[in-house]
């Protein structure tokens, strides 16, 4: 049996199509979950890496044996009569640690790999954020489809590939228990563009990642699809006529888009597709940066401003490591305290999870007031309207932006917007759609389900 994945940023779903309806696969009593995931046991940090006298012990043989083959390679030269070119100490060094530290590493995911290998310890969605807030120790992976593209060190990656394996190999057995039935093949969403500091490149391994991912979670046969183009399936279903439409689908990590011809019972064809890689997630980070990171010093104190913005990217794992290294003991109080408050296991999680809220609430309130007790008794962000309006308006540029240069390569003019997306509950957000197109009804999809429907449908028309 086949199923569609939306493997999202901030949340995944899955469904499958069943004597010709959409049957969503249940996450306990919801029909999508968070993407996180938490380790009680630690998966392996390369950060963590220090050498104990056990691993300098290692060292110095490697250097030995460095040094042998040194010898070696300039006798054998010179019985050629040639001059071997000579490594400095130091560079050998550099080398003998390179090599200590990956196998430090290897023996640490092949433990980290062995103590979660038991899947009843791992834990999903909420309930993985719960987990690790209560727990006070573990590791909590959220938005991990927001590191695919970027370069990663071999043995990251291969934490990377295990942590995918987890999710995808969750939403498989939850779909297998609920049909009845092996789920042994997908159709899974991607982006137009991961998010990457590899461009194209960046997109190829994020690919390979969740193909090497959904192999090992026990999945055949994967395939993989747009996610615009897996929204226009979904639109396309609702259309009698046959019609152009611009696709727009917003979600946590992306933003995505598609000119699509749809409807009057022929098969959907996807003319053109465009990418913006960022999405939901970028508001909370800006949000947090505009109404409550100033509670922490920025724009008061003498920190870069680049550690406000680690602080705030829960989903990027280098970035929180970088945050949490640093020492701000010498910080002009009260600053300096709440800084150290923020460094305090799960405190960065909380912080997101109030500015997420706080994105959600003023999309429909005037006013909310986030407390922040966890760093100091009685901190609190007294948070309007006004304050979500200045915190998104740089994405809302950015979107705006996107969408006048595809209005501007559009082939044929569309007669309607579709929008989906979890993002697109924003008002703001569908404000600016529809004054990018503001001749052209602004169709609303599903935000949270559009593009997995599209995916199940897609999974039902696979042979195989």
């Amino acid at each position: 049996m086949h199923i569609g994945i939306d493997f999202g940023t901030s949340y995944s779903a899955a469904g499958a199509i069943i004597n010709g309806e959409l049957q969503l696969v249940r996450f306990g009593a919801s029909e999508q979950f968070r993407t996180a995931v938490y380790f009680p046991e630690l998966v392996p940090d390369p950060a963590d890496f220090q050498l104990t006298p056990e691993l300098s012990a290692q060292l110095e043989i490697e250097l030995r044996l460095a040094r042998t083959r040194q010898r070696e390679m300039a006798t054998a030269a010179a019985a050629r009569g040639q001059t071997a070119v000579a490594r400095s100490e130091g560079d050998m060094q550099r080398d003998a640690l390179r090599v200590v530290r990956r196998q430090w590493m290897e023996q640490q995911t092949r433990e980290a790999t062995a103590s979660v290998a038991s899947f009843q310890h791992a834990l999903f969605g909420e309930e993985a954020v719960e987990g690790y807030l209560d727990s006070g120790g573990g590791n909590l992976i959220e938005s991990p489809k927001s590191m695919f593209g970027y370069r990663l060190d071999p043995q990251v990656r291969k934490v990377i590939v295990h942590i995918a394996t987890h999710i995808l190999e969750h939403i498989r057995l939850c779909a297998s228990r609920q049909f009845g039935v092996a789920v042994r093949g997908a159709v899974i969403g991607r982006p137009v563009e991961f998010r990457s500091s590899m461009g194209a490149q960046g997109s190829e391994q994020a690919i390979e990642i969740l193909r090497e991912a959904a192999g090992v979670a026990g999945f055949d046969e994967v395939r993989f699809l747009e996610e615009p183009a897996a929204a226009a399936m979904h639109y396309h279903k609702s259309l009698d006529a046959r019609q152009h439409a611009l696709i727009v689908d917003i979600g946590g990590g992306t933003t995505d888009v598609a000119h699509a011809e749809l409807g009057g019972g022929i098969t959907p064809n996807i003319v053109r597709s465009w990418g913006l890689p960022k999405g939901g997630t970028d508001l909370d980070v800006s949000i947090s940066l505009h109404s409550f990171m100033p509670l922490l010093g920025k724009d008061s104190i003498r920190v870069p401003q680049h550690q406000f913005v680690e602080a705030a990217s829960v989903h990027n794992l280098p970035k929180q490591r970088e945050f949490r290294k640093q020492n701000y003991r010498l910080i002009d109080e009260p600053y300096g305290k709440r800084l150290r408050a923020l460094q305090g296991l799960g405190a960065t999680t909380r912080l997101n999870q109030l500015a997420e809220r706080t994105k959600i609430i003023l999309s429909s309130a005037p006013h909310y007031r986030a407390e922040l007790d966890f760093i100091e008794p009685g901190l609190a962000v007294d948070a309007g309207s006004e304050d979500l309006d200045a915190g998104i308006e740089a994405f809302l540029r950015q979107l705006e932006r996107t969408l006048d240069s595809v209005r501007g390569e559009l082939s044929e003019v569309p007669v309607s917007v579709f929008l989906t997306g979890g993002t697109s509950r924003s008002p703001q957000i569908r404000a600016r759609v529809q004054a990018c197109f503001p001749e052209l009804p602004l169709v609303l999809g599903d935000p949270s389900l559009g593009v997995v429907s599209g995916l199940a449908v897609a999974a039902s028309e696979v042979r195989g």
